[in-house]
C-alpha cells in the first residue's frame, strides 16, 4: 500500500502537487506534520536527490520528528536532508564562508545570558545609567532590530528609529548596538539573530555564494511560515530563487509571537508575494471533539486579519465547554486543583493527561502552591533547560575557550569559578586587551610584558592561559572526552556524590555526571575508526537547543504547568486555561490597539485547541495584580465563543465537599461587564448566595478633559458617546464610561483610553 494511501483527499492534493510556489493552510490539529514529511518523502520517491531539499523549521525537535517519519516512509536517503531550524542551517550555510565575513569557521554562538552580560559591560563603559538601558530591554531593542534587517550602518540614518530611542531615553542605543557588534567581532561570536541576518547578508554581498546556495537547493520548505519574521522572509526568498519551489505550512490563527519579531502579513500576503501560488486548506481536525472545535471557530471568526477557513471534526461531539468562574485568584487555584483531583480519581486521567495554562508566568505561583498542598506532581514546562543550569554553563565555557580562544565573554565566566584570579586583576587584562587591540587571553598570555601585572599574578595568569592552549590541543589531538576531564581537573570538579551531603551540591555533581556521559555517548556515535572527534560540532548543537527540545525528555506522570505561549503545538485530553479576565486575558495593553488585540485573540484560540477531549475556561473577580488585589471583569473573549458550546458551572467538588462561588457577571458588549449578586443571566448560572461580606462599590465624580455627552473615538471600538467619569474607589483607578455606537457600553482606564475627539 502506498503511504498516499494513509491521507485524506485535502492532504494527498497538498502532497502530490510539487511543483511552483505552495500555500498549505493547516488548521489546528490537522494533520500538518504529516503532510510535510509526506511531501517530502513524496519527492524523494519521485528520484530528487535529498541533498537538493531544504527543510526549515523553529525546533530541533519538529525537525528530528520530521526526519524520523521520512526515513521510515523512504529510508535511510532521509539521512542527506538539510532538515534544521532557521539557526541550525544558517549555521550550516556560514561555517564554510564565515572568513568573508570577519570570522572564523569556528566561531562562538552567544545565547541570551551572554549577550545581556556583554551589552552590561559595554553600558559600564560608555557611563550610560543601568536603570535606563536595562541589558534585557536593550537586547529585546537590538533584536528587534535584526530582525528587521536593520544594520549599526543603516539604523545610524534611520532618524524615526533614533525618534524612538529618544522616546524611551535611551538616547545613545546607536553607539551600544554599534559597539555590541564590534565587540562580538573580536569575539569572533554570533549571537542568535547575527545567524541569520550574517546569511542573508551572505548571500546579498557576495553572488557566487548566492548562486551557490540556490543551485543546491531545488526545494524549499517552510513549517508554521505564520512565526517568520522580516529576515527571515527575505531568506527564504533567497533560498527559494529562481526555481520559485517554495513551500509553506502554518495557520494564520496561530499566529501569536509578535513580540519576536514575527509577522502574520508573511502568511496572509504569500499569495501576492509569489507567482501562481497554489493553495491548500487543510480543515478537518483530528485532535478534538467536535464541540472543541466549534467553539474555537466561533471564536477566531471575529478576527478580521485571517485566511477564510472552516475547521471541522468527525470526531464525537463530546462536553461543552466548562465557564468556571471563582471569587479569587486563591479560590481559582484550589478551584482548578480541586477538579484535577477529582479528574484524576474518578475518570482515572492521568496527569500527564491534564495541563493548566495561563497567559504570564505570574499566574503559576498559586497554583502550585495548591498543588503541592494537595500533593499532586506538576511540571513547569518551558523552565530553565538543563544546558542553562550554571554548573553546565560553567563547563561550557572552558569548552568553548578551547574551541575560540577569542572569547572574551566565556573567559570571564571560566575565570570567575577558577581559583588565584580576583576580580581586580580581570579589570586590568580587560583595560591591557583594549589598549593592545587583543583578546583577554592574548593579553594574559603576554602579561609580564605588557605590564598588566606583577609578580604571582602575572605568572597565576599566564599558568591559566596555558591551561587553555593545552585545551585546545587536546581537542584537536585526543577529542571531546579526553577535553572535558581536563576541564574537570582545571575546575577541580568532584564526582564522587558518595563524598557529599548537601543535596543541593549532589543535584550539581549528578548534572555534570550527566553532562559527561552526554558527551561520550556523542563521541561514540561519531568515532570513525580511530578517528578523534572535536569538541566543535557538539557545542554548535547545544547551543542552538530550545526550552521546547529540552523539555521533552520528562515523562513521569505529572500535571504540566506553562503559558499559552509555551503550549503551542502540543496537545492534552484536558485543558484548564485560567486568569480569563480583562487586562490578563486578554492583556492589558492590547485593549486599545486592533492589531494586539487580534493577537490575544488567536492566543486564546491557540490555548482552546489544545485541548482534545475537555476544556475548562476558568476566571476570578479579584485578583491579585500588580501589587494590589484588584476587582477584574471576565474576558471579552468570552462573550466571542457561541454559547451553545459553553456550559456554565459556578460550584467545584472536591474529596466530597463542595465550593461554591458568590457571584456572576452580566454583560453587554464584548468589553463591558456589570457585577451582580442577583440572578445570573448567563449560560444558565443557578442563583449564588448573599455574600457575607460584599464588596465595596463606591464610585466618585472626578474632574476631568471629558464630561458627559461628548463625542469620542476609539482605534477599537470606534465612535461612542462620554456617559460618566469617575474614581473607582475599590481599585483607586480612574475611569470613563462610554455608550459606542455599535459595540455598546464599555468601561475604560481613563489613563490607558487612548480617546480622540469624534
Amino acid at each position: 500500500m502506498s503511504f498516499l494511501d494513509q491521507l485524506n483527499e485535502a492532504q494527498r492534493e497538498a502532497v502530490t502537487c510539487t511543483e511552483g510556489a505552495s500555500l498549505i493552510v493547516a488548521g489546528a490539529g490537522s494533520g500538518k506534520t504529516r503532510v510535510l514529511t509526506y511531501r517530502i518523502a513524496y519527492l524523494l520517491q519521485q528520484g530528487v536527490p535529498a541533498s537538493r531539499i531544504m527543510a526549515l523549521t523553529f525546533t530541533n525537535k519538529a525537525a528530528r520528528e520530521m526526519k524520523e517519519r521520512i526515513q521510515k516512509l523512504v529510508g535511510e536517503e532521509a539521512r542527506y536532508l538539510m532538515m534544521g531550524t532557521f539557526h541550525s542551517v544558517c549555521g550550516r550555510l556560514l561555517r564554510p564562508e564565515s572568513e568573508k565575513l570577519g570570522h572564523t569557521r569556528d566561531f562562538t554562538i552567544y545565547d541570551t545570558a551572554d549577550s545581556k552580560s556583554l551589552l552590561k559591560s559595554i553600558c559600564k563603559e560608555l557611563g550610560l545609567d543601568d536603570k535606563v538601558y536595562k541589558p534585557g530591554l536593550v537586547l529585546y531593542r537590538i533584536s528587534s532590530l535584526k530582525n528587521n534587517f536593520v544594520t549599526p550602518e543603516n539604523y545610524g540614518a534611520n532618524l524615526n528609529l533614533q525618534k524612538e530611542d529618544r522616546d524611551m531615553r535611551m538616547y545613545q542605543l546607536y553607539d551600544v548596538y554599534k559597539l555590541y557588534q564590534s565587540k562580538m567581532l573580536e569575539c569572533n561570536a554570533m549571537d542568535f539573530d547575527d545567524m541569520l541576518l550574517e546569511t542573508l547578508r551572505l548571500m546579498r554581498d557576495f553572488p557566487e555564494v548566492r548562486n551557490k546556495i540556490q543551485q543546491q537547493f531545488q526545494y524549499v520548505f517552510v513549517d508554521e511560515y505564520q512565526d517568520t519574521n522580516h529576515v527571515q522572509y527575505l531568506l527564504v526568498k533567497e533560498f527559494s530563487a529562481p526555481q520559485n519551489n517554495i513551500c509553506v505550512v502554518g495557520d494564520d490563527s496561530q499566529s501569536i509571537y509578535s513580540f519576536r519579531g514575527a509577522d502574520i502579513n508573511n502568511i496572509l500576503d504569500f499569495q501576492t508575494q509569489y507567482s501562481d501560488v497554489h493553495v491548500f486548506k487543510l480543515e478537518r481536525n483530528y485532535r478534538s471533539t467536535q464541540n472543541i472545535v466549534k467553539a474555537s471557530n466561533s471564536l477566531i471568526s471575529n478576527n478580521s486579519d485571517r485566511i477564510p477557513k472552516e475547521i471541522y471534526s468527525e470526531r464525537e461531539e463530546g462536553s461543552q465547554l466548562i465557564l468556571k468562574p471563582y471569587n479569587t485568584d486563591k479560590e481559582e487555584a484550589v478551584g482548578v486543583v480541586a477538579q484535577i483531583r477529582q479528574e484524576h480519581s474518578t475518570l482515572h486521567t492521568s496527569y500527564n493527561s491534564i495541563a493548566v495554562l495561563y497567559r504570564t508566568n505570574v499566574q503559576s505561583r498559586l497554583l502550585e502552591d495548591e498543588l503541592r498542598n494537595r500533593e499532586i506532581p506538576y511540571r513547569i514546562y518551558g523552565g530553565m533547560s538543563f544546558y542553562q543550569r550554571k554548573e553546565i554553563k560553567d563547563i561550557i565555557s572552558y569548552l568553548r575557550l578551547a574551541v575560540n580562544p577569542l572569547d572574551n565573554e566565556a573567559l570571564l565566566r571560566a575565570i570567575s569559578i577558577y581559583s588565584g584570579i580576583g576580580a581586580v586583576t580581570m579589570k586590568k587584562v580587560a583595560a591591557c586587551a583594549k589598549e593592545y587591540n587583543v583578546s583577554y587571553l592574548e593579553a594574559m598570555r603576554d602579561s609580564e610584558k605588557i605590564g598588566i601585572c606583577v609578580g604571582t599574578a602575572a605568572a597565576k595568569l599566564q599558568a591559566f592561559a596555558t591551561k587553555i592552549e593545552n585545551l585546545s590541543a587536546i581537542n584537536k589531538e585526543q577529542g571531546a572526552s579526553a577535553v572535558v576531564i581536563q576541564i574537570l581537573e582545571i575546575t577541580e570538579t568532584p564526582l564522587d556524590v558518595k563524598l557529599l551531603h548537601d543535596k543541593e551540591e549532589i543535584d550539581r555533581v549528578q548534572n555534570i555526571q550527566s553532562f559527561v556521559q552526554q558527551i561520550k555517548e556523542y563521541e561514540a556515535e561519531r568515532k570513525d575508526s580511530s578517528e578523534n572527534v572535536p569538541i566543535n560540532e557538539f557545542l554548535y548543537e547545544v547551543s542552538l537547543l530550545t526550552d521546547q527540545d529540552d523539555n521533552q525528555n520528562d515523562t513521569t506522570d505529572r500535571v504540566t504547568l506553562m503559558t499559552v505561549h509555551s503550549a503551542k503545538g502540543l496537545e492534552f485530553p484536558t485543558v484548564f486555561i485560567t486568569g480569563l479576565e480583562n487586562g490578563v486575558f486578554p492583556s492589558w495593553h492590547s485593549t486599545d490597539d486592533m492589531k494586539e488585540l487580534e493577537e490575544e485573540r488567536r492566543l486564546f484560540y491557540v490555548a482552546i485547541t489544545r485541548a482534545m477531549e475537555r476544556c475548562y475556561l476558568c476566571y476570578a473577580k479579584i485578583r491579585f495584580v500588580n501589587g494590589e488585589r484588584k476587582v477584574q471583569t471576565r474576558s471579552m473573549f468570552l462573550n466571542d465563543i457561541d454559547r451553545q458550546y459553553i456550559k456554565s458551572s459556578n460550584t467545584y467538588s472536591s474529596c466530597g465537599e463542595t465550593v461554591k462561588s458568590h457571584w456572576n457577571f452580566t454583560y453587554s458588549s464584548n468589553a463591558a461587564f456589570s457585577r451582580s449578586w442577583g440572578a445570573p443571566q448567563n449560560y444558565g448560572v443557578e442563583t449564588p448566595p448573599t455574600p457575607k461580606t460584599p464588596v465595596r462599590q463606591e464610585q466618585t465624580p472626578i474632574t476631568s478633559s471629558w464630561k458627559a455627552g461628548d463625542r469620542v473615538s476609539h482605534r477599537v471600538f470606534g465612535q461612542g458617546t462620554v456617559m460618566r467619569v469617575y474614581r473607582d474607589e475599590v481599585t483607586e483607578n480612574d475611569k470613563i464610561e462610554i455608550a459606542f455606537d455599535t459595540q455598546g457600553t464599555k468601561t475604560l482606564l481613563l489613563t490607558h483610553a487612548k480617546l480622540e475627539r469624534a
